[in-house]
């Protein structure tokens, strides 16, 4: 089976997360990616500890951290000094020959290079130029500096998380340059399907702010509709009820009913019959309104059974209900195993892309490449 993207050439000017996560994507899906860098490197090099130290082709040794292997999985990297004539003329002649340009610069910072959209488009018309930044292209914040944590506080995820009675709280991974680099992709492949069609390539704009605010989803709604803006509830749904966390007797479980047979369900395994007849409870909208009464009564019936025992018997019932793992029980969890989604490509372990195609095959193979290890052309892996 064939890559979906083989064939296809990505030159990356990104750096940190968003960006090289839209590289890394592309690469697990078979596209050459040349990730061009600083004589200095990507800064997620030193974003360590913990560092991977390993021997490079050309004998010596390097030491970078694993932040910088998590997001550049695949590709190759050339070295490039924008201010050197040679340098830049060299990565023109790449960006002649690319399908995709990926670059998370400040907004209008690559046009005394020559590197702009409006420049590389007049060199290669069919490029698809995917510009990733904090604010946008256009709009009064387009000149401010993005980064996750500030988007996170700015597009209200944080004062949706955390309890009530705490400061908001950020997500633990960054998750807004993820979601980024994800609509990056998803417009990448958008480009090139109107490519397919037209012949031209176009500019792809994705922000950070707009994904979150973007993918606020029903929160989103809730608002627009009511008018009056949601706060954070802990690990309570605003629309859904009972759907939070709950004590056992050896710690949590998740019990998120998502519908009437689950919550009849849920009552009679837990020995809450009453709530059967009440006519306060007999449908979601009812439990949300009522939710502290009900919530405390299930709480008092899981605090009596060990996690384990609950877990099995709420699941043999059809009821949704799970552990809280640690990062290391999600990650040795036996399906994960089963789906292999630990990978070790030349020795480095990582997290592949979940994606699994039934007629072609992801790149999973090649590491992250050691700075400046590759060649400065398309088609010549080192």
């Amino acid at each position: 089976m064939t890559a979906p993207y083989a064939g296809l050439k990505v030159i990356e000017l990104a750096r940190v997360l968003a960006g090289p996560w839209i590289g890394q994507t592309l690469a697990d899906l078979g596209a050459e990616v040349i990730k061009v860098e600083s004589p200095d490197g990507d800064d997620t090099r030193k974003w360590g500890p913990p560092f991977i130290e390993r021997p490079l082709p050309d004998g010596g040794t390097e030491r970078v951290a694993a932040y910088f292997h998590s997001a550049n999985r695949g590709k190759t990297s050339v070295v490039c000094d924008f201010r050197d004539a040679d340098d830049l003329a060299r990565l023109k002649a790449l960006i002649a020959e690319a399908d995709v340009l990926i670059e998370n610069f400040k907004v209008g910072g690559l046009a005394k290079y020559g590197l702009d959209y409006a420049s590389c488009a007049a060199l290669n018309p069919r490029l698809v130029y995917a510009s990733v930044s904090g604010f946008g292209q256009d709009g009064p914040r387009k000149h401010q500096p993005g980064y996750d944590f500030m988007a996170q506080g700015m597009t209200g995820i944080m004062d949706l998380t955390g309890d009530p009675d705490g400061e908001p709280q950020k997500i633990g991974v960054a998750w807004i340059d993820i979601l980024t680099g994800l609509h990056g992709v998803i417009g990448v492949q958008a480009a090139l399907a109107a490519r397919e069609r037209t012949g031209r390539g176009q500019q792809v704009d994705v922000s950070l702010m707009e994904t979150g605010v973007g993918v606020l989803a029903n929160q989103a709604m809730n608002y627009l509709v009511s008018g009056a803006a949601p706060t954070r509830m802990g690990n309570a749904h605003p629309n859904l009820v009972p759907y939070k966390v709950f004590p056992v007797a050896d710690g949590h479980v998740i019990i998120a009913t998502g519908n009437d047979r689950q919550f009849r369900a849920l009552c009679a395994a837990l020995g809450l019959d009453r709530f059967l007849t009440d006519a306060r409870f007999a449908d979601n909208a009812g439990r949300v309104a009522h939710r502290g009464e009900l919530c405390d009564a299930i709480s008092g019936a899981t605090a009596e059974v060990e996690k384990a025992a609950l877990i099995e018997r709420l699941t043999a019932l059809g009821i949704p209900v799970g552990p809280i793992n640690t990062v290391a029980e999600a990650i040795d969890d036996p399906q994960m195993a089963a789906r292999g989604m630990v990978i070790r490509p030349e020795g480095i372990p990582g997290v592949r892309t979940p994606i699994r195609l039934s007629d072609a095959e992801t790149v999973s193979g090649r590491a992250s490449p050691g700075l400046g290890q590759g060649k400065w052309a398309f088609g010549e892996r080192s």
